[in-house]
């Protein structure tokens, strides 16, 4: 491999208490000569870089002294694919690696690097007392509080498997070289670059551990949940990763450590009722090492070495991991693991576990008032039971599997019945107008039910008395509709009332309020466009519309929401109404013509549109040989071709062509839009 010859030196350009907690990121070009960039002080330092080449670097720290030369090791410790690596797509990602309290770098290149970015992260101090978790049988537990997490860079709320199946065991491949004040700064430098540098959700571990044997609680969502994390791409879902910060590539892990480890994955794998001596079969989501969908079994504590193409966990941590292993089996005991339900409510549900000593247990199923149904008992090392549950009507039961002094494990069969809601009840147009013009004569009526039911529709008056029953019939759950058609009741104020009754006789009921007014009807105009200016076309146009009881009324010209005329604005008697517009001076464009009836019992409302126009259309004859006209808007065009008239309805503006066959001599044509408008004529040849 060559190596180029490029070098550069960055350097701090404050001092320390001038600068605060956080990340910096810098682009750096490979091809720059040795040169001072301005970064700040730092003790973490990771890059991304394009190109299959290679990064090695050193830093300085506050006394002067220069590291040695190490190579940015590719992170392998990643997001399963599609959720949290689309920010990094096409970059190469180094893990972070703690340098401490550090002012410059140098850095060199290795074959092919395009581009070169550099993140620096400077970590908050502790200052207060680090806050543990308070969780029953668990190791003490930093919780993220006590690290000062910053829960505010989080890019997405957790995710999470069905269960922990297996654990991952990680180290962060960092400096070994820490205080134990710093572990806290160092976890929460790890937060910064995850998040801010490589775009993650949020810290990939579930949990970390230290040399001297302190554990911090990792990626947001509830220790005691099946975090998905972004650890080990591929074997992220159903397992927890656990870092161990340092390198153990050749170094021991510290007796401290060990036992915090030994005593993280004995409570945690407790939890999910994992035995640590076993092995799973897992699924693959794909890596460079298992191609998504394939089977590999896999120790229930496995070294992500064993799931991905990578040294990790350093080699003297992976051959201490048997011993680690046995040890976790040991501790904690006695357990119950494995527990597994087969079958399904109405038929033989076999129950089994395994306990890892000889003990009573008891098997209890209840239904969801919590009221036990039917249990078991039995003395060994295995449970295996069976419940016939034929008899047991539909529902959600809770199982649980109990013996001394282990933790119980539990779950449920069969599924919650859904209750009874009837929502969404909308009753469109909530006016009706049965009068026969075509407009509010009748109702839709929609609803939104939970379950299968009967539904039955009636109309109540104002005392709350049954005046008409719409329907009565068996509906499906989900969105059901019906239209009302046939109104007869007089006008009045009415609530529309549903009522549901499901198959175990619970009945919910719902309301809406609607009215029946036959007052208005039949509002229309001569004419859908004007244009007055004076030509004597269409200058004007008639309003009408019939009032069947006496109203005040009202006639607004809108554009949008805003009423920019009022031509009408009267008490009127019953009968046919007429009224002559001439647009009452408004310039052209598209109105609206609200047409509104106040009677004793409410407004009703009819609108048309309306179009002013007063500029003629323009047609050009584009080409005589192909007949081929121009029109500036949709109009009648009228082409008169060899003295034999021929009328068009063109609907868009543009270029158009006239068929015809035979020979044209001679051709005028003229175009009227709908305010009657007319163009000037064109002829040709």
């Amino acid at each position: 491999m060559r190596q180029l010859l490029i070098a550069a030196v960055l350097v701090a350009a404050f001092p320390a208490s001038a600068l605060g907690a956080g990340l910096v990121a810098r682009d750096l070009s490979p091809q720059a000569p040795r040169r001072a960039v301005p970064t700040g002080v730092f003790e973490l330092v990771g890059v991304h870089w394009r190109g299959p080449g290679l990064v090695k670097y050193r830093t300085r720290n506050l006394a002067g002294r220069w590291s040695a030369w190490r190579f940015f090791s590719p992170e392998d410790a990643l997001p399963d694919r599609g959720r949290e690596r689309r920010a990094a797509r096409g970059w190469r990602i180094a893990s972070p690696f703690w340098t401490g309290p550090s002012n410059a770098i140098q850095y060199r290149t290795i074959g092919r690097v395009a581009r070169l970015r550099a993140y620096f992260v400077r970590s908050p101090r502790q200052v207060s007392p680090a806050k543990r978790a308070d969780l029953a049988g668990a190791p003490a537990i930093i919780t993220r509080a006590g690290w000062n997490a910053d829960e505010s860079i989080r890019r997405g709320a957790p995710y999470y498997a069905d269960s922990v199946h297996f654990a991952i065991v990680h180290h962060t491949a960092g400096s070994n070289s820490y205080t134990r004040a710093q572990s806290a700064s160092i976890v929460r430098a790890i937060e910064l670059y995850h998040v801010q540098g490589n775009g993650w959700n949020d810290i990939g571990y579930n949990f970390l551990v230290d040399k001297y044997g302190q554990i911090f609680e990792g990626r947001y969502g509830g220790m005691t949940r099946a975090v998905v994390g972004a650890h080990s791409e591929g074997f992220n879902t159903g397992s927890v990763g656990v870092a161990v910060i340092g390198d153990y590539s050749s170094t021991s892990i510290t007796p401290a450590a060990r036992a915090a480890l030994v005593s993280l994955l004995a409570w945690r794998l407790d939890l999910d009722h994992v035995d640590p001596s076993s092995s799973v079969v897992r699924v693959s989501a794909g890596n460079p090492r298992y191609r998504a969908g394939t089977s590999v079994t896999l120790r229930a504590i496995s070294a992500h070495r064993d799931v991905y193409p990578t040294s990790c966990p350093g080699a003297s941590l992976y051959a201490q991991l048997p011993a680690i292993r046995a040890a976790v089996a040991q501790t904690g005991l006695p357990k119950l693991y494995s527990p597994t339900v087969v079958g399904s409510l109405g038929g033989p549900i076999r129950f089994a576990a395994r306990l890892s000593g000889e003990a009573a247990w008891t098997l209890t199923v209840r239904d969801q008032n919590k009221v036990v149904v039917v249990s078991g008992t039995g003395i060994g090392t295995s449970v295996d039971w069976t419940w016939d549950s034929t008899a047991a009507p539909p529902g959600l039961y809770t199982w649980t599997i109990s013996a001394p002094q282990m933790r119980s494990a539990t779950g449920t069969i069969g599924t919650a019945p859904v209750p009874l809601s009837l929502q969404q009840l909308k009753v469109v147009p909530g006016v009706v107008t049965p009068n026969g013009d075509g407009r509010g004569d009748e109702a839709k009526v929609s609803y939104r039910v939970s379950v299968p039911a009967l539904v039955t529709a009636s109309v109540l008056d104002s005392l709350g008395d049954t005046v008409a029953t719409l329907f009565s019939r068996r509906r499906p759950a989900g969105e059901n509709e019906f239209v009302w058609s046939e109104v007869s009741l007089p006008d009045g104020r009415y609530r529309l009332s549903l009522a549901a009754k499901d198959d175990r006789g619970k009945q919910v009921q719902s309301t809406v309020q609607l009215y029946v007014d036959r007052t208005l009807a039949s509002f229309g105009a001569s004419a859908p466009a004007i244009s007055p200016n004076g030509d004597g076309r269409l200058d004007s146009l008639d309003y009408g519309f019939q009032l069947n009881a006496p109203a005040h009324v009202q006639l607004r010209i809108l554009r949008g929401t805003v009423v920019l005329a009022t031509p009408l604005d009267a008490d009127l008697a019953a009968g046919p109404q007429r009224l002559t517009w001439d647009g009452g001076g408004l310039p052209d464009g598209r109105y609206s013509a609200v047409l509104s009836a106040t009677d004793s019992l409410i407004t009703v409302k009819q609108s048309l549109l309306v179009r002013l126009d007063r500029v003629a259309p323009t047609l050009r004859l584009a080409s005589f040989r192909l007949l081929r006209f121009w029109l500036s808007e949709p109009a009648q065009v009228t082409v008169v071709l060899n003295g034999r008239p021929h009328r068009l309805a063109i609907k868009h503006s543009g270029f158009f062509r006239v068929g015809h066959k035979g020979r044209v001599r001679a051709v005028r044509a003229y175009a009227r839009d709908l305010a009657g408008n007319q163009s000037r004529q064109v002829r040709g040849p």
